[in-house]
């Protein structure tokens, strides 16, 4: 692992430690004083490393690694190779993201880029706005009349906060990120390059005066524990407001249309389009790169495969997939039954040039 030299250097941990924080069991009791200095993965991994495994796939890197000790579980332990101290645990990953958490908890949050613990002397500041105590904004950022910041709360460098936006306690705002017409709750992670409120895509098409444009005079409310990924673009509502529900994880490069309900706690990959006036449910799971046509219902807990394109209402708990998507066993059976004719039709090619 290349030595992590943009985040604090973590103390060393025993063996002992390790075991105590994620309870697992020490298959060599003898080695608890052991020193682990750092994680790696299992190609990577150096005698003063914590690695895991939990994938067959990576059997052969598990057999080569050099680790001194590995998360494993119960069904796998016989494979670590002999020398790697075993730590049985039934979630190797996830025990192995609860010591990383430990031992790299200034990694979980962006903190001010210029190591900033104040107010920039170059940002510039609405003097009817208002900043809690413990808030921090950075060179160039700029913050509108009528602004409210909680504390705790990082202003990146460039960043634009329009006119009467809230913003609550513990948030982060990334570089170059434009917000207007928001609402946003506490402990929310917007990272550089968003923009958030901008007027949705809403026109009258083709009229005698060419296209007319429909004002957007909603918002975008933003629930607590959302966190937004890089060069993400929310656009206010038109009638009604664009939600953001607690807890909901939007990766980068994702576009969300006017309108949109998002629900709590969904899941939200790279480059996905959300045309307006969506409702998704709660803990819905969207893959890469999913489109979904406008004024659709997708229920609570659905999931849908990445590179998908919807047109239809998907209910509760459907598990969806394909061009267009439809449920993925129905699709897969399709993919199945063409893939048989065209392997039936170069198997027998009798018809070939037929009219």
């Amino acid at each position: 692992m290349a030595q992590p030299i943009f985040f604090e250097q973590p103390p060393s941990s025993t063996l002992a430690d390790i075991a105590a924080l994620t309870k697992a069991f020490l298959v060599d009791a003898s080695r608890g004083g052991q020193q682990i200095k750092g994680l790696a993965s299992l190609d990577e991994a150096g005698p003063m490393h914590l690695t895991f495994f939990d994938n067959l796939k990576y059997a052969d890197q598990l057999a080569a690694t050099k680790a001194g000790a590995c998360l494993v579980s119960k069904r796998f332990e016989s494979s670590v190779p002999p020398g790697v101290a075993v730590l049985r645990v039934d979630h190797p990953f996830r025990e192995f993201v609860n010591v990383a958490r430990k031992l790299h908890s200034d990694a979980l949050r962006p903190q001010s880029w210029v190591g900033n613990a104040g107010i920039a002397a170059s940002a510039v500041i609405d003097p009817t706005a208002h900043l809690e105590d413990g808030a921090i904004v950075d060179p160039l950022a700029v913050i509108g009349p009528n602004v409210a910041i909680g504390a705790g709360t990082i202003i990146g460098a460039g960043a634009v906060i329009a006119a009467n936006v809230r913003i609550g306690r513990d948030c982060n705002v990334g570089a170059r990120s434009a917000i207007q017409c928001a609402l946003i709750g506490n402990n929310v992670l917007i990272h550089p390059g968003c923009s958030i409120g901008q007027d949705g895509y809403g026109f009258v098409f083709f009229g005698p005066q060419g296209h007319l444009k429909v004002p957007q005079t909603g918002r975008v409310l933003i629930q607590n524990d959302v966190e937004i990924g890089a060069g993400t673009t929310i656009d206010r509502g038109s009638l009604r407001d664009t939600v953001i529900g607690e807890g909901t994880k939007i990766d980068n490069q994702v576009q969300i249309g006017h309108n949109v309900t998002i629900g709590r706690h969904c899941l939200l990959a790279a480059q996905i389009g959300l045309a307006g006036s969506l409702t998704i449910g709660d803990n819905v799971v969207l893959g890469a790169k999913v489109g979904i046509n406008n004024h659709l219902h997708i229920g609570d807990g659905a999931q849908v495969t990445a590179m998908s394109a919807v047109k239809d209402d998907i209910p509760a708990g459907g598990r969806w997939g394909g061009h267009f998507a439809k449920p993925t066993r129905q699709w897969f059976r399709e993919i199945v039954a063409v893939e048989r004719l065209v392997r039936d039709s170069a198997a027998d090619p009798k018809g070939e040039g037929r009219g």
